[in-house]
């Protein structure tokens, strides 16, 4: 018996000094770290600009905000299992996915404009579905100067416009069609048509805004479409980069693109925008994480799609965004002052 009971705790001793727990901890780390990681470094490396990497590469790193929400996952979890490379692995992931959320949702600094203002307001009509007297109220809400429509309906024209569109904001430069593709156009003070950027699947007019006093704003209507196929993804980068470049006042212009981009700032080629001389009024205001898209319908991860970008010499004073009854959209709307 006593040889019996000798084995047994020679057993027991064996399996307490087996290193199984210790890789079973190992394992369960890294591969959490990992699945974080992995989503980090694609953002990082802008994965979706890279040939044959747009599907799904593209539609997924849109909700980057939301991987950020729970970095704090894989923190948690090597803590937990007492992993201290993991621990400090996943650290390292967090920020790098937190740390562009931050501004975001931070108000910075605005350029010193002295310039006259622009009350821009940009919406997206679903298939010319929403309701005009709610676009209508909210131009008059805001004495909108510009008005940039998405999914601009030859319907949908003639809803606005009997509702008294046209007596509010009496020029236009308009290319309405069928389904998703109509853009255009409203604005307070004259319009002069400009060379769309060239093309385009959807429609993209852009003009030029007269203000009282002289001056002038470039303004295009922008409507890329969803990168939601190979072919789609195509357009969708080829779209997103005909956008006139800001010129830094070289030229004497001011630029503003307001529309719905199907992108979020995650989106390497959103980011490429701006960095041709533009800012996102809703991240100058600290509104860079309110939802655009997918809100009214219900969507558990809504996006942020719809932007106006603004010449980075210009001061973003006010951004609101708000609801439209018919559509799954959001509008935005930014009082802008020009340098």
């Amino acid at each position: 018996m006593g040889s019996v009971s000798e084995t047994f705790t020679g057993e027991e001793a064996d399996a307490r000094s087996s290193p199984r727990p210790e890789r079973w901890r190992s394992a369960v780390a890294w591969t959490v770290a990992g699945c974080w990681g992995v989503w980090a470094a694609a953002r990082l490396v802008a994965v979706d600009r890279l040939p044959g990497l747009g599907m799904p590469a593209i539609p997924l790193i849109s909700f980057t905000p939301y991987v950020a929400a729970t970095a704090a996952v894989p923190v948690a979890c090597a803590a937990i299992l007492r992993h201290r490379w993991a621990l400090l692995a996943s650290a390292l992931v967090a920020a790098a996915l937190v740390a562009p959320m931050l501004p975001r949702a931070m108000a910075g600094g605005q350029p010193a404009a002295q310039g006259p203002t622009v009350r821009v307001l940009t919406a997206n009509l679903l298939f010319g579905q929403a309701r005009p007297e709610r676009v209508l109220q909210l131009v008059r809400r805001h004495d909108v100067d510009v008005l940039s429509l998405q999914e601009l309906t030859p319907q949908a024209v003639a809803g606005l416009e009997a509702a008294g569109l046209t007596r509010l904001l009496p020029y236009k430069v308009i290319d309405p069609r069928t389904g998703a593709a109509g853009t255009g156009l409203y604005a307070r003070h004259p319009l002069r048509a400009l060379p769309a950027p060239p093309g385009t699947v959807m429609a993209m007019p852009r003009a030029e805004f007269s203000l009282p006093g002289g001056r002038t704003v470039e303004v295009t209507a922008v409507h890329p479409p969803p990168p939601i196929s190979r072919a789609a993804v195509r357009h969708w980068r080829h779209d997103l980069r005909a956008l006139p470049s800001s010129s830094g006042g070289r030229d004497g212009r001011v630029r503003i693109l307001a529309g719905d981009y199907n992108a979020t700032l995650d989106h390497a080629h959103l980011r490429r925008v701006l960095s041709r001389g533009y800012a996102d009024a809703a991240d100058r205001t600290g509104g860079g994480l309110i939802p655009t898209w997918g809100v009214s319908a219900g969507a558990r991860t809504p996006l942020t799609i719809d932007h106006i970008l603004v010449d980075r010499r210009c001061a973003v004073r006010d951004l609101k965004v708000y609801d439209i009854a018919g559509s799954d959209h959001r509008a935005v709307f930014a009082d802008v002052r020009l340098p």
